[in-house]
């Protein structure tokens, strides 16, 4: 059986708005898992409650085979990294070679040979204090620091905001290396789905609160395919069928989740496949919120 790093049983939260929750999730280890969903959704609230920043109002979370109740233990809180969607105020006026200091004795795994290799490559000042730096920068630092901790969960939230587009790519090229020299357990919280492209093993989808479960990612982007094809056979009769429409020029348009066995129907009735597409993962997306669930989720 698969190693579980995170599990959670019926766990919900009240928040302003709306309840969050209850969520049942079994996030296994060593993966990069991708929490995705539109602002407003519950990832950060999400995040909160694996580090018991937040308490959930009930269920049940299990951290590496075992439950805590109450505040984590400080082992298990040296063992999880974070970087929040918004910098904390507790270290502002110190420069981030103080805050690496300060954070490499609390964690007792700190690598430093990774830390000053991580800060040199994305060209972090180490002498400037935390708020008078760029977000962009403050974000690397943040992301450097995380990744120095060698943590065994690591939480991300929405870790591309501030950086432009080279330092996101230069990011995806530390996490993919970090990702290959251990068995860490990775949780991004996003709404753009090309992190999820780039990084992720397997989709959580959450919408207004809820988790419409998990599936592995390139099962998911492989499954959806849009088929164009000329003939009489009706599009009801197609395995996988999740709409269909009538092109001006004749061609009838479908969307399905069973390419191969779709193809074989049209072949049978003489129809003639005249184009087939991928779709991207925002409309899988749009489907899934609308109810056709991925065939191998979990």
């Amino acid at each position: 059986m698969e190693p579980i790093a995170v599990q959670l049983n019926g766990v919900s939260k009240m928040r302003k708005r709306r309840v969050i929750g209850p969520i049942d999730l079994t996030i296994p280890e060593g993966y990069v898992v991708a929490i995705l969903g539109h602002n407003g959704s519950g990832k950060s609230t999400l995040l909160n409650m694996l580090q018991q920043v937040v308490l959930p109002d009930s269920g049940q979370i299990i951290w590496f085979g075992k439950e805590h109740d109450g505040p984590l233990p400080i082992e298990l809180r040296q063992q999880i990294g974070f970087v929040a969607d918004n910098s904390g105020l507790e270290e502002n006026q110190i420069t981030a070679q103080e805050a690496a200091d300060f954070r490499s004795y609390w964690y007792p795994l700190w690598d430093t040979e990774l830390f000053d290799r991580l800060m040199n490559e994305m060209d972090v000042p180490r002498d400037v204090k935390l708020t008078k730096m760029s977000k962009g920068e403050r974000r690397k630092f943040e992301i450097a620091a995380a990744l120095a901790a060698r943590p065994r969960l690591l939480l991300l939230d929405e870790p591309s905001s501030g950086l432009d587009p080279f330092a996101w790519k230069v990011m995806v090229e530390q996490f993919r290396s970090f990702m290959a020299g251990g068995d860490t357990t990775i949780l991004i919280a996003t709404h753009i789905a090309d992190e999820v492209k780039r990084l992720a093993d397997y989709i959580v989808l959450m919408h207004r609160g809820q988790s419409l479960g998990m599936a592995e990612k390139d099962i998911v982007l492989d499954q959806w395919k849009e088929v164009w094809y000329e003939g009489d056979l009706r599009p009801e009769s197609i395995p996988g069928i999740v709409e269909s429409h009538m092109e001006e020029n004749g061609l009838i348009r479908v969307i399905t989740t069973r390419v191969s066995e779709a193809q074989e129907r049209l072949e049978l009735a003489g129809s003639r496949v005249l184009r087939i597409r991928n779709l991207e993962l925002d409309e899988v997306l749009t489907y899934w919120i609308a109810g056709y669930t991925p065939v191998q989720w979990r």
